[in-house]
């Protein structure tokens, strides 16, 4: 099968799997708070993730790709973090493609130095993603801009950092990497919590909802792991930065979000500035 169907298909997995991820740690985000949300999420993701590795009898990576792999966890976390706090405190449906647009930017930047200039038409899809970004950002009321923007932005850095950082992992290692992300993202949690004297364990959690996230955030994070292993990053990036759509979709359907003209619109271009980056 050639590699860049391999790569696309792996790619959109993983952007369904963190868009329906993004929406469901939206909805448990509002009841139990960002912190509680996250750090549980990624110790539910964890647990699964060894025993998934014991029982394939992964071998254990090099040192190198485990160092990748964390390094990866701690962007994606802060990443995650952000854009969780975005969610509880503006709109899915603007807060998710913000982040994703420079998520996008930072992987394909960085293919750049490596693999030379973009072609024409993933130009275009930059001038469009800047455009996007403006119209999500006008004020919903007089005064002000859309609650959540600055999350999600600072998401969009974490977002764009996890996704190079993964992609300088081995082709043989797969879910240890995955695992030592997210070990030393609970590691620096925990670390977060002790300093400012905060509890990690929420009193009454949702536990259904949160082992749906854990699941889905590593469903998320194997899709992707995969594609950049069979294809290019920029690519790879970029379609599953898709997941804004899945997560706008939700917010839609279940949550009932409105969204003004130039937004609906705004979305519209960002989702198209993706799509012609990938072309």
């Amino acid at each position: 099968m050639d590699s860049t169907f391999l790569t696309a298909i792996f790619a959109l997995s993983a952007a369904v799997a963190w868009g329906s991820g993004d929406f469901t740690g939206g909805v448990i985000a509002r009841r139990i708070g960002v912190l509680h949300t996250t750090f549980v999420s990624y110790a539910v993701a964890l647990i699964i993730l060894v025993i998934v590795a014991l029982v394939r009898l992964e071998s254990f990576p090099a040192p190198v790709d485990l160092m990748w792999g964390a390094l990866a966890g701690l962007f994606g976390m802060a990443g995650f973090g952000f854009l969780l706090r975005g969610f509880a405190t503006g709109r899915m449906g603007i807060v998710a493609p913000v982040s994703a647009v420079l998520a996008t930017a930072i992987p394909v930047i960085f293919s750049v130095f490596r693999e030379g200039l973009p072609r024409p038409l993933q130009l275009v899809g930059f001038g469009l993603a800047l455009i996007s970004i403006w119209l999500l950002s006008r004020p919903e009321k007089l005064g002000g801009s859309p609650a959540g923007l600055g999350m999600a932005l600072l998401a969009g850095l974490g977002f764009g950092g996890f996704f190079t950082a993964l992609d300088q992992i081995s082709e043989d290692a797969i879910f240890w990497p995955i695992a030592a992300g997210r070990l030393a993202a609970c590691a620096a949690m925990i670390l977060f919590a002790l300093g400012t004297q905060q509890s990690l364990i929420p009193q009454l959690p949702p536990f259904g909802l949160l082992l749906l996230l854990g699941v889905l955030d590593i469903g998320g994070n194997l899709f992707f792991l995969l594609a950049v292993q069979t294809g290019r990053l920029d690519v790879a990036a970029v379609l599953a930065s898709l997941y804004p759509g899945v997560t706008a979709l939700l917010a839609w359907w279940i949550a009932k979000e409105h969204m003004a003209a130039l937004q609906v619109f705004g979305l519209a271009l960002a989702i198209l500035s993706i799509v012609l980056i990938t072309l």
